[in-house]
């Protein structure tokens, strides 16, 4: 074969692989499109409006913002009961939204990586492996959810069901591990997801540095803050401890975290305080 020729089938093969991802893409984008021009079901609305207090903070325009995203995510993501579990509507819709509401003003992923959403009825059992130099040391743990790199996330309802209503709580199971599965866009949990500008990363690793080792400091001597100490595990676990504080006690984090705070609204593109403040105003006007 002529080296003119083999560049020629080259060629082409190069035209043919980029119509196909660029038809891909295209079929996919339409796709999006339709799912989230359909109205949405008020029965969903219902669901949202019980089960998931944010949702009622967000102003029109990100409500109707997050119903789209709610169709496309349920539209590409399979739930699958775990336990003798049956998937309902609203399972799928309160957790949906929750795992959307992540991804409201700005240009959303929805979780490329992930597949597939196990649901057990209440926290579930499962295998935790451990390494220590050439060791490894396997033991049962009780877990309340979970997120893979590449797949699926595994979620309790009960928790998700309880904390979807409870913001003084300050715990969240879905808000956590759908921060992990942005965190792990990259292929890595390393509580550094993928940032807007390079030169964000510079300010991120040095503002969620200093508060993951202040939080580790917190934690050994026993002193509270408002984020979970379990987010002194790593700074995967900080990443996704912090973003439940955010969403869920802004204006405590925003008081004692000042930065931090400041550094997840701008990765997030919103600032809760706000909605609530909004909302709160919105009620005394009402009541006057």
């Amino acid at each position: 074969m002529t080296a003119p020729i083999s560049a020629f089938i080259l060629t082409a093969l190069i035209g043919l692989f980029l119509f196909f991802a660029l038809s891909k893409r295209q079929f996919r984008n339409y796709r999006r499109e339709r799912l989230r021009s359909k109205p949405f079901p008020p029965e969903w609305e219902g669901i949202l409006n019980r089960n998931v207090v944010l949702y009622g903070y967000l102003p029109d325009s990100l409500k109707k913002e997050l119903q789209g995203h709610i169709q496309i995510f349920l539209g590409e993501k399979i739930f699958e009961g775990c336990g003798g579990l049956e998937i309902t509507d609203e399972i799928r819709v309160t957790i949906a939204a929750q795992a959307c509401i992540l991804l409201l003003n700005r240009k959303p992923t929805y979780y490329p990586t992930l597949y597939t959403i196990l649901v057990y009825p209440g926290a579930y059992v499962a295998k935790k492996t451990t390494v220590v130099g050439m060791q490894h040391f396997e033991e049962m743990t009780v877990r309340a959810g979970e997120s893979w790199t590449r797949g699926e996330v595994v979620l309790a309802w009960d928790n998700v069901r309880q904390e979807a209503i409870d913001l003084a709580g300050g715990h969240n199971v879905v808000l956590h591990e759908f921060a992990h599965q942005l965190d792990q866009e990259d292929g890595r949990s390393d509580g550094a997801p993928i940032l807007g500008k390079q030169t964000s990363y510079k300010t991120w690793a040095r503002v969620l540095s200093k508060e993951y080792q202040n939080l580790r400091r917190k934690t050994l001597t026993g002193r509270h803050d408002i984020m979970d100490a379990y987010g002194a595990t790593n700074p995967a676990e900080f990443f996704a401890v912090a973003t439940e504080t955010f969403f869920e006690r802004p204006k405590q984090m925003k008081l004692t975290h000042p930065e931090l705070y400041k550094e997840l609204e701008s990765y997030y593109g919103m600032d809760p305080l706000k909605w609530i403040e909004n909302n709160d105003q919105t009620a005394k006007g009402a009541g006057a």
